[in-house]
């Protein structure tokens, strides 16, 4: 991978693949048709709408003169980035919450998301500091204080 790009690990190939062109001077439009790409779906990847596949990211890349594999590798870490998300966000971190606090339930079999606004209530009223703020980074800081004046 070309170390230019190496920087933009984990951001959507597009909206590097955006930044490129503008800095450039490339129009999208007759890019696009260069590379024989439909206007509409080029203009989908470079808003991250869509994702790069690699015959398209080939394509690009012959007519950037880029590195064989950039944008191929960039759309990777991207998913790499979007998936070590999904699974960072699934449970809290269980070794922090004491199962006390969930007495009247198994922990284990809690729906962290469709339950939120009990936990979170529960663990407000209940936890101590630390539960506190492990609730808020798992949640964010937002979604707690929007249930907890909801309530």
């Amino acid at each position: 991978m070309e170390k230019q790009f190496e920087k933009y690990r984990g951001i959507h190939p597009g909206i590097v693949l955006d930044r490129e062109l503008k800095k450039r001077s490339i129009k999208q439009r007759p890019f696009a048709l260069s590379i024989a790409e439909h206007p509409q779906s080029f203009n989908a990847i470079l808003k991250g709408k869509r994702n790069l596949n690699t015959a398209l990211a080939l394509r690009i890349e012959k007519g950037l003169d880029l590195e064989e594999g950039t944008l191929v590798l960039l759309q990777a870490y991207y998913d790499i980035h979007k998936e070590k998300e999904k699974l960072g966000r699934k449970t809290p971190n269980l070794a922090v919450l004491r199962k006390s606090l969930f007495w009247d339930t198994n922990i284990s079999q809690i729906d962290w998301e469709k339950q939120a606004n009990a936990v979170i209530k529960r663990v407000c009223e209940r936890g101590d500091d630390e539960e506190k703020q492990e609730l808020t980074r798992f949640y964010g800081q937002e979604k707690v204080q929007s249930v907890l004046q909801n309530s």
